[in-house]
């Protein structure tokens, strides 16, 4: 009997893997076919190195050719694995659209302070009449649902023309998205860079986030791979650097702003701010106190040439505030609240005179520091 190669070829076209919907001549697995009198031999090309796998796939070959084309046909299958090209799963460059200034902070090394003072400072720009947004990056260890009393919330869906998007939980008039949303209490979260960039993929990107004057992004401590994935992704405007005057301390703050400087990333360093300055005990309100060294952030700041945001003191009550969820920068007529708007303010203003002189295509002029409505963004 003469086999068609033609025959073969749509019998082929009746098998398909194991959770496929495409054939395997569809889905270019067969590539090749030749016939030698009575005998067929088949390349393929598999992605699944499983052997189970591919001793399944034989099987239903020969048993649908014996069947279908020659019961008698003395068939050879040659099969090579081939490795599936990886889909990069870093964030993807894209705009925000409605979101005029994306605020980077960081720390180089863990418990300076850094979620605490993201936490009060997007409340001053709230109470500044700011529209406010904080991303908590900080994927292994998200602290902003704790200090904003949202522990155990969970954002819902929207439709947004006709997609559907996560709606940003609010509170204090922030809008706020943390993976802490999507976890159980007490539950580690063990996942690799490339996880931990989808996860903040969907958060950036399939959010509705609206309108927005800042969004405020919480990054991990260090210099890691999620670092790196958001800086490169987004539309930065720069970053801030938090440490207190700790020598160990500092010596990590160093490398953090030294990453945002490479060449390679690029994100202008808005400033550094010293937490943990001093402690003044209540009994003795005219002491200082400086634990952890004195204005050690302020000379790195000079060192490095990056502005220097400002201090705060060493205080009970903005470490009781952010463990109970209602930001220390809340409480009217205080030092602490008056120290919080310093530093914001100070902040703003470098926001101003980086986006005045340096790319993206954004001019803010303010013209009364106290009030966001004052801000205005104009193309260039």
């Amino acid at each position: 009997m003469k086999i068609s190669k033609e025959d073969v070829i749509n019998t082929l076209k009746t098998i398909s893997l194991s959770g496929d919907n495409q054939n395997i001549i569809d889905k270019g697995s067969v590539s090749n076919v030749m016939i030698f009198g009575d005998q067929i031999d088949i390349d393929l090309k598999l992605n699944n190195p499983s052997l189970q796998a591919r001793k399944k796939l034989e099987v239903l070959i020969l048993k649908t050719l014996h069947e279908k084309v020659y019961e008698k046909a003395k068939i050879k299958i040659n099969v090579s694995i081939v490795a599936e090209e990886k889909k990069d799963q870093s964030i993807t460059a894209k705009t925000l659209s409605g979101i005029e200034n994306v605020i980077a902070i960081s720390s180089g090394k863990g418990g300076v302070g850094k979620s605490t003072l993201t936490a009060n400072i997007a409340v001053t720009l709230s109470n500044m009449g700011c529209k406010v947004g904080v991303l908590d990056a900080d994927i292994y260890g998200p602290s902003i649902p704790t200090m904003f009393d949202l522990e155990g919330k969970k954002p819902f869906s929207v439709q947004i023309d006709g997609k559907s998007k996560m709606q940003p939980i609010e509170n204090y008039g922030v809008k706020i998205l943390s993976i802490g949303f999507f976890t159980k209490p007490g539950q580690a979260v063990i996942w690799r860079g490339p996880m931990a960039a989808k996860a903040l993929n969907q958060m950036i990107f399939d959010a509705n986030w609206g309108d927005l004057d800042f969004l405020l992004i919480d990054l991990p401590p260090g210099t890691g791979d999620i670092h790196l994935s958001i800086v490169q992704s987004l539309p930065i405007n720069g970053a801030v650097v938090v440490s207190t005057p700790q020598n160990v301390a500092l010596t990590d703050a160093k490398k953090g702003i030294a990453m945002f400087q490479q060449k390679n990333i690029n994100v202008p360093v808005l400033g550094i701010i010293e937490n943990m300055s001093y402690f003044t005990p209540q009994e003795l309100p005219q002491n200082k106190y400086y634990i952890f060294g004195k204005k050690g952030a302020e000379y790195l700041a000079n060192d490095m040439e990056v502005p220097f945001l400002g201090s705060l003191p060493l205080v009970q009550s903005v470490r009781e505030s952010a463990d109970y969820g209602r930001p220390a920068s809340m409480q009217e007529k205080t030092s602490i609240n008056n120290d919080f708007t310093v530093i914001t303010q100070n902040l703003v203003s470098q926001v101003l005179k980086r986006n005045k002189n340096l790319p993206p295509t954004k001019v803010v002029e303010i013209t009364n520091l106290v009030g966001c409505e004052a801000i205005k963004t104009q193309p260039k």
